[in-house]
């Protein structure tokens, strides 16, 4: 938000520079983001102060300043044509000192071209020979020095300034025609000169979003004393009884609704003060009307909205069907949207309403989108003599949706979505009728039509000085206590030594019991000062500590793997069905369980939560592998699936590891550079199960649309599957840019992990006695798993076969057509004596004779 300085001293009184106001202002939650100076010059200022030990945020400055000497306001006396130009006048100028004449091409000022000497001077921005200003005719922000030149003829020395030139806005068409009250020959830095903050306004601060929220907030930071708004109209019309009516069907949605009358007003430009507030705060002149509600809005915070009363007068009575000279009074209607209701918005799109939005409607149909824009049939324009003002409150998170569904974001709605109190909304009326009667004349009806339907319980905290000791550590007196309370406009009964402390009518913010307790001690810190506050240890008893086993055990999980050389990613949980699809081959159905969709989803492709981690993880390898060879990655998530017991999802955990590209990268002494396969990725979970103590491990080839026939397996744990691995399906690869090596998926049942690590596991000290060490090859039938094998080898082998794995397999004409020979490396190894040959050799012998007559394995000559 953008505030104008000498728009806040209409509130309060400023005795600290800009720069330490900005400072505070950080300090306490409204981030100064940029201090922007309008004529001023700019201060040398720090960048730091290290007073208090705390470093002063830097904040960024801009502008330009106007010489008081070479800067001033002038009067336009007349205007001549020029001799040899006819896109180009000559201006007879008084600068309060001598006249000039100053040629400029302005087309504002072409319509006096010619007419002589003008019957009311015209105020303007005049720089003198040697002014320092913004170059006019040059994109962004060029700075230029008037010099004396010959333009077709004539001599020009000086220039009346545009907005631009002066680093006011943009606009460079016209030159600025100041009000007819601007004195002759005042510099104009002490005329209108001024300094804008821009203050980023969190949400939980939303109630600062005015200028004079702002000054509120300055009040209690400062001590300074609050001038409050001036609320006083001036209302010489009829009462507005009879006049219009309210009804308003959603309470909840729509607590308060206020109407407020004005009629004979004439359109037309503001008043220049007006115009330049309105463009320094951010916003775009447009006429007395509009500019007035803006200016109201940006002055106290509550948005509004005019109508044309005889429009709406206009819609009752074709609505009622009643003769043209029959009086009709419009009824005023809240109300959502029904389902396909279409409305034609200011900035002329039609928009299709949901039917959670709610309207501002009349008998006839649709005005506005609550909250968020008007309607244009009913909108304010030149013809307009009747305005009809409207001020409301409305559910911000109600509004909030609509903002999102319609992706109509405006000036009114940012205020609405953050929530506005309903006790502004006479008081935005109020202070918009006195504007426009003041800029557009006419007469303000006697009264408002006031339906306040749900009125707001501000709600009334407790607070003691051990509350702000224990919870900030700093220890506060009750008077230091209810006098930063009191700033902030808090209604306090002290009771002993207990702070009862009720909201101030403009805030929405304060919780009830401990929440509100919270919000105070919050505010109490606020305007102490963070930076007084002094770092001290914990004083309070510690909570005792509970393990979290499954935290623990997952956090276990991610060690283990990120030691074997995988990278943890964390993808998005939303996506959409379409995506998802993209893990499967063409001919394989789409599932049929249903997706939980967002009501209100973020985007287009973030519609439903995902039953997968695996097309969330092709996607990041989609992406990195333009960027990278090698892709090792690692997902812990859960995916959300219909539950039989909850109409929430349930949300399972799922482990998911993907694997592509070369084994190792190259390297200058060379490396394996083969591409990751089937066995890397066994590896790493074998690795990974054997590091959570699991036994029972075993694998069987098995069939799963995502993967590649043949090259697929479950992993069973004690007989139970938790999981599956394999290639990815190279149908499915076709859906995504993938590089060329084959890509290996792991997905795995994080739940049914959990439940099998065990609370305890047995260690055994490293055997004193020495192993021998022996390898074995067998010839066994090509469908024989080598699961098999090696489950035979250690029956047969006993406890004094310490280790036993498979490191060959060959196939080939030696050993016959359906066989193949599977080779092993034995450890016998005794922890309480040294094995002797014979021994050995009999262990052997048992296993050779166990493997013939259970698998037919022959011993490999």
């Amino acid at each position: 938000m953008k505030v104008p300085i000498s728009w806040l001293k209409d509130f309060i009184d400023i005795n600290i520079p800009i720069e330490e106001l900005a400072h505070r202002l950080t300090l306490a939650g409204l981030e100064v983001e940029e201090i922007r100076y309008l004529g001023l010059p700019l201060p040398e200022g720090k960048t730091e102060d290290r007073s208090g030990g705390h470093l002063r945020p830097e904040t960024k400055t801009s502008g330009i300043a106007w010489a008081s000497d070479k800067i001033v306001v002038g009067a336009v006396l007349e205007v001549m044509p020029h001799p040899n130009a006819d896109r180009l006048v000559l201006c007879r100028l008084d600068d309060g000192e001598q006249e000039h004449i100053v040629l400029t091409g302005a087309p504002n000022l072409f319509p006096y071209k010619g007419k002589g000497k003008l019957s009311q001077p015209l105020k303007v921005a005049y720089a003198r020979e040697g002014a320092k200003i913004y170059d006019g005719h040059q994109p962004g922000q060029v700075i230029t020095t008037l010099k004396r030149t010959i333009i077709r003829g004539v001599e020009s020395y000086s220039m009346i300034c545009s907005e631009k030139e002066l680093g006011i806005s943009d606009e460079h068409e016209g030159v600025i025609i100041l009000d007819d009250d601007a004195p002759i020959g005042q510099p104009l830095v002490e005329y209108m000169g001024d300094a804008v903050l821009n203050i980023s306004i969190i949400p939980n601060i939303a109630r600062a979003a005015s200028i004079y929220g702002v000054a509120r907030e300055v009040a209690a930071l400062t001590g300074a004393r609050l001038r409050p708004p001036e609320l006083t109209v001036v209302a010489e019309g009829p009462s507005i009884d009879g006049k219009v009516s309210i009804q308003i069907t959603e309470p909840e949605l729509n607590p308060r609704f206020v109407l407020g009358l004005i009629e004979g007003i004439d359109i037309r430009p503001s008043p220049y003060w007006v115009q330049l507030r309105l463009r320094l705060a951010g916003m775009r002149p447009i006429d007395n009307i509009v500019d007035a509600t803006n200016y109201a809005m940006l002055e106290l915070g509550e948005p509004l909205h005019a109508f044309d009363y005889d429009l709406l007068v206009q819609r009752a009575r074709g609505h009622t069907k009643q003769p043209s000279n029959a009086n009709a009074t419009p009824t005023i209607i809240t109300r959502r949207a029904q389902p396909g209701e279409k409305l034609t918005t200011l900035d002329g799109v039609e928009r299709t309403l949901d039917d959670f939005t709610m309207l501002v409607c009349d008998t006839a149909g649709a005005l506005s989108i609550a909250g968020v824009m008007g309607g244009a049939e009913s909108e304010v324009s030149t013809s307009t003599r009747n305005v009809l003002l409207e001020g409301a409150s409305w559910n911000y998170i109600n509004i909030r949706r609509t903002i999102n569904a319609q992706n109509l974001p405006s000036e009114a709605a940012y205020r609405f979505e953050r929530g506005v109190h309903p006790e502004l909304a006479s008081q935005g009326v109020l202070r918009g009728l006195e504007l426009m009667r003041q800029w557009a004349g006419g007469k303000v009806a006697r009264g408002l039509v006031d339906n306040y339907a749900l009125p707001h319980a501000d709600p009334t905290v407790e607070i003691t000085t051990q509350d702000v000791t224990r919870w900030l550590g700093v220890e506060l007196s009750l008077q230091e206590i209810t006098d930063i309370l009191e700033r902030l406009q808090f209604t306090l009964e002290v009771r002993g030594q207990i702070v009862y402390a009720t909201s101030p009518p403009h805030r929405l913010d304060i919780g009830q019991g401990t929440i509100g307790k919270a919000d105070l001690v919050e505010e109490i810190a606020r305007i102490y000062g963070y930076d007084k506050i002094p770092e001290t240890r914990m004083a309070d008893e510690l909570p005792p500590q509970w393990e979290n086993r499954s935290l623990t055990i997952e956090k276990r999980i991610r060690d283990l793997l990120v030691d074997l050389g995988l990278q943890e990613i964390i993808t998005h949980r939303l996506t959409s069905p379409e995506r998802e699809a993209r893990r499967l081959p063409p001919e394989v159905p789409t599932e049929d369980v249903p997706y939980f969709r967002l009501t209100n989803p973020i985007s287009s492709d973030r519609t439903v939560l995902r039953h997968s981690l695996l097309s969330s993880m092709l996607e990041t390898i989609e992406r990195n592998s333009r960027l990278r060879e090698r892709i090792a990655l690692f997902e812990i998530g859960p995916v959300y699936l219909p539950s039989e017991d909850s109409p929430l999802p349930e949300e399972a955990n799922r482990l998911l590891i993907a694997l592509t590209g070369p084994r190792m990268l190259a390297a200058w002494q060379g490396s394996d550079t083969n591409p990751m396969d089937f066995y890397d990725l066994k590896g790493i979970l074998d690795s990974l199960l054997v590091g959570l103590h699991l036994k029972n491990i075993g694998y069987k080839a098995t069939q799963h649309p995502s993967y590649h026939p043949g090259k697929c397996a479950c992993v069973l744990l004690d007989d139970t599957q938790i999981g599956v691995l394999g290639e990815l399906h190279p149908l499915a690869r076709k859906h995504y840019e993938l590089p060329e090596t084959p890509l290996m998926i792991a997905d795995l049942n994080i739940e049914a992990i959990l439940a099998a690590v065990p609370t305890r596991y047995e260690i055994q000290s490293i055997p004193s006695q020495p192993p021998v060490l022996e390898d074995l090859a067998v010839v066994v039938h090509e469908t024989l798993p080598a699961e098999r094998v090696l489950e035979v080898i250690r029956q047969a082998g006993g406890k004094t076969l310490s280790d036993v794995h498979l490191f060959d397999v060959y196939r080939g004409d030696q050993i016959g057509e359906g066989k193949k020979s599977l080779a092993y490396s034995l450890t016998y190894q005794d922890p309480t004596r040294t094995l002797t040959d014979d021994e050995v050799s009999k262990i052997r012998a048992r296993i050779i004779r166990q493997l013939e007559q259970e698998l037919g394995a022959k011993l490999r000559s």
